[in-house]
């Protein structure tokens, strides 16, 4: 249940998200064979900004996406330029590519700000072509790191189907004649991971970021694995959500130092498998003045 202290605009919020992956894999590589993304050093696991972002989208889209002010900008097959003539036609301006002229581009960044949920939140570089400027947005997010190390695997599966009718040929010499096809599949056996965001006022002032994105945007992140089940995401789930508000809008105490009071360990013998053989301490004593510590999920 978001309080009131996390629900405000004019705050700073600095937040913690904990979630985890058991037989699945929560973010592959296009440059490792789709395999889960890992730290070479470290093999920790590594889930981007834009995968968490782009699950935040899907999440608004399904839930809110049919009000004119929740609409998303960077959408599924989605082409930018239309999205920005639909700026210049809801101003009653013309565009005219690099030449145009600085008022125009004002009016229709604000009114993408204004009917744009995504571009208002994170903000967005909209110059390609039909110039709609662009806009610093209020949340920002780290990419989210695994606890512990992983150990990806990338196991054989086969399907009992082919693909052309010429597959199933058989040659003079009997060969051939194929009933199944082979393919892969990468899982992280489990692995936790834990990222970081932050939101800046003065930036939601100036895209007109309000009360309501925020529950929204706090609600997303609690609820958009719900709507991104597959069989190659494995059981993926929100096991923590910690929003340090501050009074200043410049902030009360360094990000850093408060995030500092999460602390996850193993607390199992053999390699973790299960949320439960992990142990969250959240050190909620003597708060930095002016500092309020809302936990939403855990």
């Amino acid at each position: 249940m978001t309080t009131k202290a996390c629900l405000n605009p004019a705050a700073r919020h600095d937040f913690v998200l904990v979630f985890d992956v058991k037989d699945g894999n929560p973010n592959g590589d296009p440059d490792a064979g789709n395999l889960p993304r890992v730290d070479p050093e470290t093999m920790q696991g590594l889930v981007t900004d834009v995968c968490l972002k782009r699950k935040v989208r899907d999440w608004v889209s399904l839930s809110r996406g049919t009000e004119e002010r929740m609409k998303i900008y960077v959408e599924h097959r989605g082409i930018l330029n239309q999205q920005h003539e639909r700026a210049y036609t809801a101003i009653g301006k013309k565009s005219t590519g690099s030449k145009q002229d600085r008022e125009t581009i004002n009016e229709a960044r604000d009114w993408m700000c204004a009917n744009f949920f995504d571009v208002r939140t994170f903000g967005a570089v909209m110059t390609t072509g039909v110039n709609c400027g662009q806009v610093q947005g209020p949340v920002q997010l780290t990419f989210a790191r695994s606890v512990d190390p992983i150990i990806p695997l990338d196991l054989s599966i086969t399907r009992v189907a082919v693909t052309r009718p010429e597959d199933t040929e058989v040659d003079e010499e009997g060969k051939g004649g194929k009933v199944t096809e082979m393919g892969r599949k990468a899982i992280v056996p489990y692995g936790l991971y834990v990222g970081y965001g932050f939101f800046t006022p003065f930036y939601a002032k100036d895209t007109g970021m309000n009360k309501e994105d925020l529950a929204v945007f706090w609600e997303a992140l609690q609820h958009m694995w719900e709507i991104d089940r597959s069989a190659s995401r494995g059981f993926m789930s929100c096991r923590g959500l910690y929003v340090f508000t501050h009074e200043k809008p410049v902030g009360n105490a360094p990000a850093h130092e408060l995030f500092e009071r999460i602390d996850i360990n193993c607390v199992s013998d053999t390699p973790p498998r299960q949320f439960n053989d992990y142990q969250v301490k959240v050190d909620e004593s003597n708060l930095p003045k002016g500092v309020t510590l809302t936990r939403l999920v855990g």
